[in-house]
């Protein structure tokens, strides 16, 4: 019989894989101030399925801050037609995001990006009650004051239910995630570049499954970007048709 691996070691090797890329990341540049600033993202996400069809729609909404509420960092509005093949529980996805990001502090300056997705969404089951999703984007962005640009990612989530064997109505489960990000090119004009990482993303929360189709999660992520690092709050629901 063939030996599942122990759930200790999956998450030991999730957490040091997302703290490695995190503490390797460039130096920041920018003033301490940004950093030490602990910022809140208050995200709402939704599929939902057409009866008797393989095609369905997603997006999600997304208001972060650089702060607890009140200094804007990013309103993102996302959405996509979704194609999920016969006898299969992967999505595939194309779809459109609007972002405006605002500048740190009392300045009320903001920059615009128009961004067109490719996704896939792959499900996977480990052992009874391990549940993982894994998800590959390609974005095409418009970006103010830069060329087009380009960015793959990809992210491992982890839903670990404590309180039953499955995420239905009246769980209580771990969330955990990790997301890289690399830029398609350095250069983004007028002579100024990028490095090939972009960012990373380590998240670790709670959550509690209202329903069958409504899930809520709150909890922590740590962002290092080719410049900073620094500490987010996240409060979401997750809701699905």
């Amino acid at each position: 019989m063939k030996q599942q691996p122990s759930l200790s070691a999956f998450f030991r090797v999730l957490v040091l894989v997302g703290l490695a890329v995190s503490l390797n990341a460039p130096a920041a540049v920018a003033g301490p101030d940004q950093e030490d600033q602990l910022g809140a993202w208050y995200m709402a996400f939704w599929t939902a399925s057409i009866p008797s069809s393989s095609f369905g729609f997603q997006g999600d909404v997304q208001y972060r801050n650089w702060n607890i509420a009140g200094d804007l960092e990013q309103l993102l509005l996302r959405g996509g037609a979704t194609y999920s093949p016969k006898n299969s529980k992967a999505r595939i996805t194309l779809g459109y995001a609007f972002i405006s990001t605002g500048a740190y502090g009392e300045s009320s300056a903001s920059f615009s990006e128009h961004r067109i997705y490719q996704e896939g969404w792959l499900p996977q089951q480990v052992g009874a009650r391990l549940y993982l999703q894994h998800r590959f984007r390609y974005e095409q962005r418009w970006v103010d004051d830069q060329d087009f640009r380009t960015r793959y990612r990809y992210a491992l989530f982890a839903n670990l239910p404590l309180n039953q064997k499955d995420l239905k109505s009246g769980a209580i489960y771990l969330a955990f995630y990790d997301e890289i990000f690399l830029n398609g090119q350095r250069s983004i004009g007028d002579g100024r570049e990028v490095e090939i990482f972009d960012r990373n993303r380590l998240y670790g929360g709670l959550g509690y499954s209202i329903s069958d189709h409504i899930r809520v999660q709150a909890g922590y992520m740590e962002q290092a970007t080719d410049q900073i690092s620094k500490g987010q709050l996240q409060a979401s629901a997750h809701l699905a048709w």
